[in-house]
């Protein structure tokens, strides 16, 4: 397949056309982050209304994300077949599919039907994020990249911040707080009903997302996102993959898939578990449905310092090692440190902050590995980005352990499944990132 004939150099946009073109891709970051968070309010939501264990309910995880490992490599082709432009019309497109979707799932209160449509979501996600992630990284100065992504992930995390808020205005409401207490008092028909109601009001947010999500496709097509072309190679990086026949024979863009893998995991256990510790707590999802946003703005805050510090006084690399070292500290803290405390308007146990502030500490992780795993890819840079891509499906799997811990043990022991994954991370800030060559093959 080749590059579309349209595809430009980077170094050939004009200011005003880089200054779009970012412009552009942080819009649809902040499309991103409005579908991807709501995940947070959709798992407990999910869990009362279609009955689940803590294991069920992070299927939604699953579901969503594991299209990411499905969809990931399939994405890069279509992308080099059809370009970026017409790719992310298709991506939007599948997203309104699975938005549609969400419309029979509810009128059947059939979570296998759920399922698929967030699926399905996740497979249109997963065309967007391989085109928006490489196209943001290469588009300007390489030592800059961690602050364009930076910014991508204040769009990201921005509307996260807004999603399960908004999500909870639209579906949710003030007497249902009495509904959940006397579920267990109901007679089965009683019951039936009473979940049937709180599952269908997501009909028409839906049916409104998926003409949204339809409409943005077409019109992202028609925008002035230039086709860039991400394969041109330098004389030195030509040089140096001349001999490279494989995306595999890259050390640090493997095990940097594997950081992401890791990484993301982190960061939706952060998000799309702390409602549910906040409600071991006593605290009722009413008032647990803003905690992730606390734990989002956390990762704003991360992010604007990056945005100031990175490169000036603090290298991305550098500043990938202490986030990786913080989310290490923050995880031990959750699970060792105890005492009621009353902050915020919220009565709960300190160790809940700890979960907040892990949105810190992830805040730089994403756009510390992104340079450093594609970094001297040349011609392989779509394959790598959709290698990173893969990783993704982290969001999907890491969920799952730790609500299995949760069932197995409690919520608090279940923040045990953190720790690998963070020192995992601090070794690819300090030494995979180097490897240009596997050891077994000296």
């Amino acid at each position: 397949m080749k590059t579309p004939a349209m595809a430009v150099r980077v170094d050939s946009l004009t200011r005003t056309e880089t200054n779009i073109s970012v412009f552009l891709i942080g819009v649809m970051f902040f499309i991103f982050g409005f579908i991807s968070w709501v995940n947070s309010i959709l798992i407990p939501y999910f869990k009362i209304a279609c009955e689940l264990t803590s294991f069920q309910a992070y299927l939604v995880a699953f579901a969503f994300y594991i299209a990411y490992f499905v969809m990931s490599v399939p994405s890069s082709y279509l992308l080099r077949a059809v370009g970026f432009k017409k790719g992310m019309m298709f991506g939007f497109w599948a997203m309104a599919l699975g938005a549609f979707i969400f419309v029979p799932a509810a009128m059947t209160r059939t979570y296998e039907v759920f399922l698929l449509g967030l699926f399905t979501i996740g497979i249109g996600l997963a065309i967007l994020q391989t085109a928006a992630n490489p196209y943001i990284t290469i588009l300007g100065a390489k030592e800059r990249a961690a602050q364009r992504i930076s910014i991508m992930g204040i769009c990201n995390k921005a509307a996260g911040i807004l999603s399960p808020i908004v999500f909870a205005a639209v579906i949710l409401r003030p007497t249902d707080t009495d509904l959940f207490a006397q579920l267990g008092s109901m007679t089965d028909v009683e019951k039936s009903s009473a979940l049937d109601e709180l599952i269908r009001r997501v009909i028409k947010p839906y049916i409104g997302l998926g003409s949204f999500l339809f409409v943005l496709g077409f019109l992202v097509y028609k925008s002035p996102l230039p086709e860039i072309d991400t394969e041109h190679e330098s004389e030195a990086i030509a040089t140096a993959n001349a001999g490279k026949t494989s995306i595999f024979q890259f050390p640090h863009l493997i095990l940097g898939a594997l950081a992401i893998f890791l990484h993301v995991g982190t960061q939706v256990i952060a998000i799309d578990t702390i409602i549910g510790y906040a409600n071991s707590m006593g605290i009722d999802l009413l008032e647990a449905k803003v905690f992730p946003s606390y734990t989002l703005f956390c990762t704003i805050c991360g992010y604007l310092i990056g945005i100031t510090v990175i490169p000036k006084y603090i290298s991305q690399v550098n500043a990938l090692r202490i986030c990786t070292l913080l989310g290490t500290a923050f995880t031990l803290l959750i699970i060792f440190t105890k005492g009621q405390v009353n902050f915020l308007g919220h009565t709960t146990d300190i160790s809940i902050w700890f979960v907040v502030l892990l949105g810190l500490a992830n805040s730089l992780v994403w756009a510390g590995i992104w340079p450093l795993a594609l970094d001297d890819l040349g011609r392989f840079t779509k394959l790598g980005a959709s290698i990173m891509i893969m990783g993704l499906c982290g969001n999907a799997i890491m969920p799952l352990f730790y609500g299995y811990f949760a069932d197995q043990f409690d919520v608090r022991q279940a923040y045990w499944v953190l720790l690998p994954c963070y020192l995992y991370l601090v070794y690819y800030a300090v030494a995979g990132h180097k490897l240009r060559r596997w050891r077994f093959n000296d």
